[in-house]
C-alpha cells in the first residue's frame, strides 16, 4: 500500500426525490425516513473501516436530524448540498452554508450542486466557500458532457474545484451508478488506475441507495442493487479502498495546497 494515496468518500445527503423524476410522488416523512435509514447503514459501514468522509447535506434535511448531524461533523466534514434538493435559488448557497455552520458548529467550507448541475463561480465564492465538489468531468448521457474539464483538482475563478474520479484517457467515471451496476473487479481496476495516476481518489454516493427501493418505480439501474445488496457491495470496496490508501476528507486535500 501507499500512504500517500488519499482516498475521498463523500455522501449526498438529501430529500429522497429521486422517484418523482419518474413520475412518483413520495411523501415528505418518506423522503426524509429513506435517507436517515440509509445513513444509519452507511455510518456502520464507515465506522467498520474507519472511513473520515465528507458529507454534502441538504441544510432542510438536516433541519429535521440535527442531533445526528451534530454527531456525524465529530469525525467527518459537513459541507452543503444547497437549502432543498429539488429547488435552488443563488441566495441558498449563503443560507445553507450558515445553517449547516450552526447546526453542525463547524466551518462548512465545500458545496455540491444538487445532480451535479452548474454553479455561478463568482456567487459560491461571495457565499464564502472554499471549494466546489460538482463536476464529474466525463460524459453522461441525457445528464452533462464534462470531458473537456480536468480530472483533477484545479481552481476556477479562484476558487478550488474538486471533481469527482474518471480514469485517465478513457475517462470512465467512478461514482455511485458505475460501482452499483458494474462488477466489483471492474470498480477496483479503474480505481487502481486512477490511484496510480493521480494519488487520489473521489468517490461519490447517496445513503438512500442503502435502503431498501425495490418497491419505488425506479429504473432497474437505480432501483436493483440497493438496500442489503448494496450495503454488501460498499463493505467490500471500502474494504480494497483501506487496503489501497488513507481515507480523508475533501477539506484536508486541499489543505496545503495553494
Amino acid at each position: 500500500m501507499e500512504q500517500r494515496n488519499r482516498i475521498l468518500i463523500s455522501v449526498d445527503v438529501e430529500e429522497f426525490d429521486i422517484p418523482e423524476e419518474f413520475g412518483q410522488q413520495v411523501t415528505l416523512q418518506e423522503k426524509l425516513e429513506v435517507s436517515r435509514s440509509g445513513l444509519q447503514a452507511t455510518l456502520a459501514l464507515f465506522d467498520k473501516y474507519n472511513v473520515r468522509a465528507t458529507f454534502f447535506v441538504t441544510a432542510y434535511w438536516a433541519q429535521h436530524y440535527p442531533e445526528l448531524i451534530r454527531q456525524m461533523a465529530v469525525k467527518h466534514e459537513i459541507a452543503s448540498h444547497a437549502y432543498y434538493h429539488s429547488s435552488f435559488t443563488e441566495a441558498d448557497l449563503e443560507s445553507s452554508r450558515l445553517a449547516l455552520q450552526e447546526i453542525s458548529s463547524q466551518p462548512v467550507q465545500g458545496f455540491r450542486m444538487p445532480r451535479l448541475r452548474k454553479v455561478n463561480m463568482q456567487a459560491l465564492k461571495a457565499a464564502g466557500y472554499l471549494y466546489d465538489a460538482s463536476v464529474n468531468p466525463t460524459w453522461l448521457p441525457g445528464r452533462y458532457n464534462n470531458r473537456h474539464l480536468p480530472r483533477t483538482v484545479f481552481k476556477d475563478q479562484d476558487t478550488w474545484i474538486i471533481p469527482s474520479s474518471v480514469s485517465p484517457f478513457l475517462r470512465y467515471p467512478l461514482f455511485w451508478l458505475s460501482v452499483k451496476n458494474m462488477p466489483l473487479w471492474v470498480t477496483r481496476h479503474f480505481s487502481k488506475r486512477i490511484l496510480k495516476k493521480d494519488s487520489y481518489l473521489s468517490f461519490y454516493f447517496h445513503p438512500w441507495e442503502l435502503s431498501d427501493i425495490n418497491a419505488y418505480k425506479l429504473p432497474g439501474y437505480i432501483r436493483r442493487v440497493s438496500g442489503k445488496r448494496m450495503q454488501q457491495k460498499m463493505d467490500l470496496f471500502l474494504d480494497f479502498l483501506q487496503q489501497n490508501g488513507t481515507f480523508c476528507t475533501h477539506a484536508d486535500l486541499l489543505k496545503g495546497m495553494s
